[in-house]
């Protein structure tokens, strides 16, 4: 058990998160920065990743910060050897990266179908093997993968990205399966409605935010910071014994 100095137990460990460079990959990184951790940071967008880079600021444990695409597997192998020769195994991946392509069923192609679950699904299982190879050859670690409350409340007209969700939660299950007896825990933060830039445009009309509000029994829209801590519990030698499981961080929205 970590000590009271060391709470989360973090402080060394070696934290890769992907989608890093974005509104909640930012929170989680400064978090987990916070917590002593050491830090791989991947993005796709090398301007974004300057940006996160730049903002944990740690001068006694720079990250290292590398630009990947997570839907292409020799650019995740690439971030995965040079990870672990620059700071050995991983102890902790935080699948964060995705996007949303809205788009109805009816006239959503194939191509934009599978583009988003390249992204959303194959990227997490990608990065999962990559690491999670490490993390066995090393005894053990823990995954945590950003999916969402559209998994299991369908969001209309967004193309894939509900069934995308829903797949991520799946293979976070069957990798607590497969791996656990490896010493690997897999869970998911599933957000509710939380204000990122990847979703300020929802709130740009007049009256958005306070309806969107109005709904939540906590009062108001999340922040990436709520998911970053419950990222941060998930991650954290705390949370030793739940593996497979999800906690959705919605404000009691999915239960009001």
């Amino acid at each position: 058990m970590p000590s009271s100095s060391d709470w989360l137990g973090l402080r060394g460990k070696l934290c890769v998160v992907t989608g890093a460079g974005g509104g909640m990959g930012r929170a989680i990184d400064a978090s987990l920065a916070e917590a002593g951790a050491r830090l791989v940071l991947l993005d796709r967008e090398a301007g974004l990743l300057e940006v996160a880079a730049t903002e944990i600021g740690r001068a006694d444990a720079p990250p290292l910060a590398m630009t990947c695409d997570v839907a292409d597997p020799d650019s995740v192998a690439t971030a995965a050897a040079r990870s672990l020769a620059a700071h050995g195994p991983a102890d902790v991946l935080v699948n964060n990266a995705g996007l949303l392509r809205p788009g109805p069923l009816a006239s959503l192609s194939l191509a934009d179908w599978n583009g988003l679950l390249a992204i959303n699904l194959g990227g997490y299982f990608l990065c999962a093997q990559a690491f999670g190879a490490q993390m066995r050859g090393a005894g053990g670690g823990a995954m945590v993968h950003v999916a969402s409350i559209a998994a299991s409340h369908a969001q209309g007209f967004s193309g894939a990205y509900s069934a995308s969700k829903a797949g991520v939660v799946m293979l976070s299950r069957q990798i607590a399966t497969e791996w656990g007896p490896d010493g690997i825990r897999s869970n998911v933060v599933s957000p509710g409605m939380v204000e990122t830039p990847m979703s300020a445009a929802f709130y740009v009309a007049p009256g958005v935010r306070e309806r969107r509000s109005a709904v939540v029994p906590r009062g108001r829209i999340g922040t990436p910071q709520d998911i970053a801590d419950a990222v941060l519990f998930l991650a954290s030698a705390r949370a030793d014994y739940i593996s497979g499981d999800e906690m959705v961080v919605d404000g009691g929205f999915t239960r009001g």
